[in-house]
């Protein structure tokens, strides 16, 4: 079995295959700012097996040398650790290959196919394959085919050697779209073979919610709608769209983020105790989360979610253009840039726990954070209507400064009895003294291994487009008339803050 990808390092120890990784979109933004960062850091670990080789597969017409080239330089960048490792480096290089051709060529996928087989004599790499489909939706299907054309993924019960897929989201841009996308896959592949990414369930602060909640009784006893208040995911980010406009013109912030990430946090959350750590287990208490979330009605689709696109503003005192203004954006564009919802989870554990989602583009900072607010206690003895008691809140930060805080109430020294709010905080880097490991390195290796705990499956994909879809189909329905509704660096539309305050609650201040 491979690792538990929740185990400890040292408690646990498998020898991973040996394989050749190959990156369709080698030459794209992907590839250079997280990818070959990711690989380079496993080998400097020597978590990567001893024979290995990375191939980028793109159209623009370089040689081995310049791509090596290029990728040192992305390494240099954009590595967690720095500087590189000269002697490293010179070993590592020589393992790096890029081959030239379209994704619709068949001349490429043949001379592809001859070329893995020299490298696989070359490095003891025995056909084994992960092919990294780190290109534009639309190019998955052709890409499975081609390389199913040209026998380089095998079936799933080959004896001698595997092959895998790992796909970027987003997995389709609708329910019907996801599944017409995995029949076609499932064409070429079985399910087992592959691997769709989500880059925040690499994240070490991620893999910990379920060491947080199942082995700390203090916490799992309180985690349900008895104790709990609400919950309230965050995720923001500073940036805008940056160079891409087309990209974002199709997806939106409900398909980028919302569909995948943020339900993602929400089900590892809210989950029960899976029977086992295995990768099957983990992921069938997730769907059953996703599949409790309440349908949202007509009214809810009116008045419990929220759209926003950004205007011009200030980020960090300097000024950016608004969202209409951007690269290959239509100046008339209806795509949000902003969400913010509330769902309810249809269960024993949170009947009756409201779950606020909001998340955006172009927000005062970048950061990610689950935020348990606890119910407060009865306030007959500490608190009067003047002045209430702060409520206790659990704040996972899943980036940056990945941690976990807990505020609870104390007395102020001195003869009153003022109480006041303090916070308790654990940080990852501080406590471990490193930097947790980049997301993408962990689900590398796990792909290697076989491990798919970390990957969406299947019926998770489609039970999280189940809900979302509606919520397309309604904006569809009843485009808005009022954006840009909120200034860049602003925490999103007025109306954002009316979902949660109308239920006497507010956003917490991040």
């Amino acid at each position: 079995m491979a690792i538990n990808p929740l185990q400890e390092k040292g408690q646990a120890t498998k020898s991973i295959d040996p394989c050749i990784l190959v990156i369709f979109g080698a030459t794209g933004d992907l590839t250079s700012r997280k990818l070959l960062p990711a690989i380079y850091n496993l080998a400097r670990e020597g978590q990567l097996p001893a024979q290995f080789a990375c191939v980028g597969f793109a159209r623009r017409e370089k040689t081995h040398d310049e791509f090596r080239d290029e990728m040192k330089q992305a390494i240099e960048s954009f590595s967690r650790v720095k500087p590189i490792e000269d002697s490293l480096w010179s070993s590592f290089k020589e393992q790096i290959f890029y081959h030239i051709s379209d994704f619709d060529n068949d001349k490429g996928y043949e001379s592809l196919q001859k070329f893995l087989a020299t490298l696989d004599a070359k490095f003891g790499t025995k056909g084994n394959r992960v092919f990294y489909l780190a290109t534009q939706p639309s190019f998955f299907p052709l890409i499975c085919q081609k390389l199913h054309q040209f026998d380089l993924i095998y079936p799933q019960d080959h004896p001698q050697k595997w092959s895998r897929i790992i796909i970027e989201k987003p997995f389709g841009h609708d329910l019907d779209s996801a599944k017409a996308l995995q029949k076609e896959l499932m064409q070429y592949l079985s399910e087992s073979q592959i691997f769709r990414i989500d880059h925040y369930l690499g994240k070490e602060t991620v893999q910990n919610l379920l060491v947080f909640r199942f082995a700390n009784s203090i916490f799992e006893s309180l985690w349900n709608n008895r104790y709990i208040d609400h919950v309230q995911i965050t995720v923001a980010e500073e940036i805008g769209i940056g160079s891409r406009g087309l990209f974002w013109e199709e997806s939106g912030w409900i398909r980028d983020i919302v569909q995948n990430h943020t339900m993602q946090l929400l089900s590892l959350v809210a989950m029960e105790p899976p029977v086992n750590l295995s990768a099957d287990a983990i992921r069938d208490e997730k769907v059953k989360v996703v599949q409790s979330i309440r349908k949202l009605s007509e009214d809810d689709l009116a008045n419990e979610v929220v759209r926003g696109q950004y205007g011009e503003g200030f980020i960090n005192g300097k000024e950016v253009i608004g969202y209409r203004k951007e690269g290959n954006v239509d100046p008339n564009s209806n795509v949000e840039t902003f969400l913010a919802l509330k769902l309810y989870i249809d269960n024993w554990r949170w009947a009756g726990v409201p779950f606020y989602l909001r998340g955006g583009k172009r927000l005062p900072k970048r950061a990610t954070e689950i935020a348990i607010t606890f119910k407060e206690p009865p306030g007959v003895l500490f608190q009067s209507p003047e002045q209430p008691n702060d409520p206790n809140v659990l704040a996972i930060r899943i980036q940056p400064d990945e941690g976990i805080a807990l505020k609870i109430n104390c007395k102020v020294p001195g003869p009153s009895s003022t109480v006041q709010p303090v916070k308790m905080d654990f940080r990852y880097g501080s406590y471990f003294g490193m930097s947790p490991p980049e997301a993408y390195e962990r689900l590398i290796c796990d792909c290697i291994l076989g491990d798919s705990t970390l990957f969406t499956r299947e019926d998770e994909v489609f039970s999280s487009w189940s809900l979302i879809t509606p919520i397309i189909e309604y904006w569809k329905k009843n485009p808005t008339k009022d954006f840009p509704n909120y200034a860049a660096g602003s925490w999103g539309p007025k109306a954002a803050d009316d979902i949660i305050e109308k239920d006497n609650r507010k956003w917490r201040l991040i």
